[in-house]
């Protein structure tokens, strides 16, 4: 019996050269990341490569480095030393190299170069979703998550713990001293002033190094009490303000007592308050996801559109809360596309009456929960949300119109708008832990996230080959 059967040999050599364009089908996710980052504006990168004289090693082209990173990002696959791989081992990742091999280190150090150009190119990204019809800005949601900082918890201290610690090493450091001055004055006599062995034993250098980390976390914790307690000096002031006017208008006395207004200097530090000695600007902040569970992280915050679940704004910062982010993001919208959201929801975390109040947001028709309804519990509705000039406070306002028909409306798609966003970029992508250490570099990698989500939506929408055409005049 005989068989009929194409060669399979490993060693058969090609007659012709093997083209890049035939490995990939042309519908693929990796042609789009090329088509779009042969039109993205590169400049503030070149820029950073100063010699022009032609002499040197050459190096990889930026270009081929930034497909490769983001692509990576789109797959879930961040780790350098795992996109070096996957040159070699994967046929998209090879096909977007141009069948080059950049090592681990040359893609690492590319992106701690690069790390913020590359986070700029979030908004050039966003205006090629907006060319391509995938926002509106007729209603826009808030929210945040917590991601895990490039630290561990376990590497943290307490303020309470820091005067002990300090104290302790204060006085190991100081023993150590008299006995390298000791072992010192001896080998003087011995050898003679001036020759080797002299050096600072290795265990002193650990300490000294130690303490000072502990004595800078104090003094950065002590200048955080501070300034929170100026803030609540700020805050108590225009509550009291707020109360005297209130007065004045109404001809009787506040009821209650009038904020105390606290001395920032004389602000204590929290016992319980800590600093992480591997990536201090991170915090301990609550788990969302894991009730009574903590994690070591930053506070990402998005704004996504209704349309299509695009992300127009986002951010990080190192507060658990978000009752200060509400204004700032909003703005940020407008900021990016040059157009305000017509309507806004949030979640109760969201709420202040000096955030719903500023005039950043004028014009955009708000929807902040103002507390915790819940599961299953239904709220009265009102007919009519009530009109302006009715006398009502901010906080009642938001809650009549959140008790009627077209609040509700609006605020009851708010899960289903942002919280998505957020398990696609945890769940699909695996994105749960930074890479990079320190605010300002979680904060660009954050929007490389952001930028990456927003190109996964476009080519996944049927537009992204003609909105690539598009894109110089877009960008």
């Amino acid at each position: 019996m005989s068989f009929q059967f194409r060669t399979c040999a490993l060693d058969q050599p090609l007659l012709l050269s093997p083209s890049l364009q035939d490995w990939l089908p042309e519908n693929h996710l990796a042609r789009f990341i090329a088509d779009v980052c042969e039109h993205l504006d590169l400049a503030a990168i070149y820029a950073a490569y100063g010699r022009k004289d032609g002499r040197g090693q050459k190096g990889y082209h930026p270009l081929l480095l930034l497909r490769l990173l983001l692509y990576g990002y789109c797959t879930g696959i961040v780790s350098s030393r795992a996109i070096e791989r996957e040159t070699y081992e994967d046929v998209a990742f090879r096909y977007l190299a141009g069948d080059q091999h950049p090592d681990h280190d040359t893609i690492a150090a590319y992106r701690q170069q690069h790390l913020q150009p590359l986070a700029g190119l979030f908004t050039q990204a966003l205006r090629l979703c907006q060319g391509a019809g995938l926002v509106k800005l007729g209603h826009v949601a808030l929210d945040g998550t917590k991601i895990q900082a490039n630290a561990s918890k376990h590497k943290a201290m307490s303020y309470g713990r820091m005067n002990p610690t300090e104290q302790r090493l204060q006085a190991e450091v100081d023993e150590l001293l008299k006995q390298a001055q000791a072992t010192d004055a001896a080998e003087d006599e011995k050898y003679g002033k001036g020759q080797r062995g002299d050096e600072l034993p290795e265990e002193l250098a650990r300490r000294e190094s130690r303490l000072a980390k502990i004595r800078a976390a104090k003094a950065d914790l002590e200048a955080e009490a501070k300034r929170e307690a100026e803030q609540q000096k700020t805050e108590a002031e225009a509550k009291i303000a707020q109360r005297r006017q209130q007065e004045e208008k109404t001809g009787k006395k506040a009821r209650g007592r009038d904020p105390q207004v606290p001395d920032p200097e004389k602000a204590e530090v929290d016992e319980k308050a800590q600093r992480n000695f591997t990536d201090p600007e991170s915090r301990i902040m609550p788990d969302g996801a894991h009730k009574g569970s903590f994690v070591q992280g930053y506070n990402v915050q998005i704004v996504v559109d209704s349309e299509a679940q695009i992300i127009v704004a986002c951010d990080t910062i190192d507060e658990s809360n978000d009752k200060q982010q509400l204004a700032p993001m909003l703005a940020q919208v407008e900021e990016n596309l040059g157009v305000k959201p017509e309507a806004a929801s949030a979640d109760s975390g969201y709420w202040s009456e000096s955030q719903v109040s500023d005039e950043r947001l004028k014009g955009i028709e708000l929807h902040v929960a103002t507390g915790k309804q819940k599961h299953g519990e239904a709220s009265p509705v009102v007919v009519e949300a009530p009109t302006q000039g009715e006398g009502l406070s901010p906080l009642e306002a938001m809650k009549q119109k959140l008790k009627s028909e077209a609040g509700r409306a609006i605020y009851k798609m708010r899960k289903a708008i942002v919280e998505p966003v957020f398990g696609q970029i945890k769940e699909w992508r695996g994105f749960r832990r930074f890479s990079v250490r320190g605010k300002s570099k979680v904060r660009a990698e954050w929007k490389l996230i952001c930028m990456t989500h927003n190109l996964l939506k476009l080519f996944r929408s049927g537009r992204s080959w003609q909105a690539v055409q598009e894109l110089r005049a877009t960008v």
